[in-house]
């Protein structure tokens, strides 16, 4: 008994240290890679356009993946495979350039980083046996991952030049590759090759649709942020290092709510916590949009980023894995990665590249944000809370 508990607790910390690593690799590249691309001479729209191409790859991407780990049984073996091409298609951005030469590599990258979380997601939430505070408690590690990386690669831009965020995340993705390697997948039962199907049987629910359209227009709101930010601050007179730490203090911010997210959600339930977050979200985007260069409002604002993405991430997997029955744990956190994060990234990182205009339209984009944020927490209303709830558990 003490061994097995021994082995679990040691699990646990593995997990934690492949979160750090793989959130930390987000903390490189989602605040700085507009950074970089500016310093390769990319224009705003080209920024945009690059942005969303490569999000395209996480609308394909996740469902093959998944597919392949439900039907084998082998997700941990995918999740190793996605972080090995991964690393090995990143490094090409050292021996390309130009608008092509650097979106493909990016792209082909983003097709296999789309192996990874949704297979770590599973493999975590059977860890813990789907126990949401467990859970929340190894997740906050990638929080701090990239609450450390953030302000490394803000201070390397610093001191040596806009390409340092490709450097940093070459080595972190060879990290994470070699983190991997140390994992174990948990027992589980397996089911037979006739429970086996396909997702839509359970995907056609209006709730869930509701729900993926409203996760949907979240990463929509999320495209100024994600794609500009960086570039904002520093047109505002911030430096790499500043920018780094305020990213970071919204990363931070997730590290505690991570540790409430599994009180809240079982006080709250899923569609409240959402509720309440998105509005947050909303509220967040319109301060950025009216009040920039107030350094108590930029603050306030990357605080709200603990329910904008940490409470609304922790409660989104949470509904994922026990909407969807087991065999479809995998492809169920594809199919909100793909949707989501895929064609609502998209789709708000091409019009934020389109309406930003070297930061001429950025009051234009972050009120279109605000206004998708708004339109997110919309359609969760329309949703009753006794639906999502019973369908949750009914599955």
């Amino acid at each position: 008994m003490t061994s097995a508990v021994t082995g679990q607790r040691t699990n646990f910390v593995l997990l934690a240290i492949t979160y750090f690593l793989y959130f930390g690799q987000l903390g490189v590249l989602v605040p700085y890679l507009g950074v970089f691309l500016d310093g390769r001479g990319f224009s705003s729209a080209e920024i945009g356009e690059l942005f969303a191409i490569i999000t395209i790859a996480r609308i394909l991407g996740p469902n093959l993946w998944a597919s392949m780990a439900d039907k084998s049984g082998k997700g941990l073996n995918v999740l190793r495979f996605g972080c090995l091409l991964t690393a090995c298609t990143f490094c090409l951005v050292f021996f390309f350039d130009g608008f092509w030469g650097i979106t493909v590599p990016f792209a082909l990258m983003m097709m296999f980083w789309t192996a990874v979380l949704p297979q770590l997601e599973v493999l975590t939430m059977n860890t813990v046996n789907s126990n949401a505070t467990k859970y929340s408690q190894i997740r906050l590690w990638g929080s701090i991952g990239f609450i450390c990386l953030t302000i490394v690669a803000g201070q390397s831009i610093d001191v040596f030049s806009s390409e340092a965020p490709v450097v940093v995340s070459a080595v972190v993705l060879s990290a994470l590759f070699l983190s991997t390697l140390t994992l174990k997948e948990p027992k589980v039962e397996r089911p037979n090759a006739q429970e086996l199907g396909s997702i839509w049987r359970e995907a056609k629910s209006p709730v869930f649709f509701a729900f993926i359209v409203s996760a949907l227009l979240l990463q929509v709101s999320f495209g100024t942020y994600y794609g500009f930010f960086a570039l904002y601050m520093l047109d505002l007179g911030y430096s790499g290092q500043q920018t780094g730490w305020l990213v970071a203090l919204g990363v931070a911010a997730e590290v505690v709510i991570f540790l409430l997210a599994g009180r809240l959600i079982s006080i709250m339930g899923v569609k409240w916590v959402l509720v309440a977050s998105l509005l947050l979200t909303a509220i967040r985007w319109l301060a950025l949009a009216h009040y920039p260069d107030s350094v108590v409002i930029v603050v306030l604002s990357q605080v709200l980023h603990a329910f904008s993405f940490g409470l609304t991430h922790a409660a989104s997997v949470h509904f994922i894995h026990h909407f969807f029955s087991k065999q479809f744990h995998s492809r169920g956190q594809a199919l909100y990665v793909s949707l989501a994060f895929g064609v609502g990234g998209a789709i708000g990182n091409y019009s934020a590249g389109l309406m930003w205009q070297d930061g001429k339209g950025a009051y234009l984009s972050f009120m279109v944000s605000f206004a998708a944020a708004c339109l997110s927490a919309l359609v969760l209303l329309c949703i009753s809370r006794q639906s999502m709830e019973q369908r949750a558990s009914a599955c």
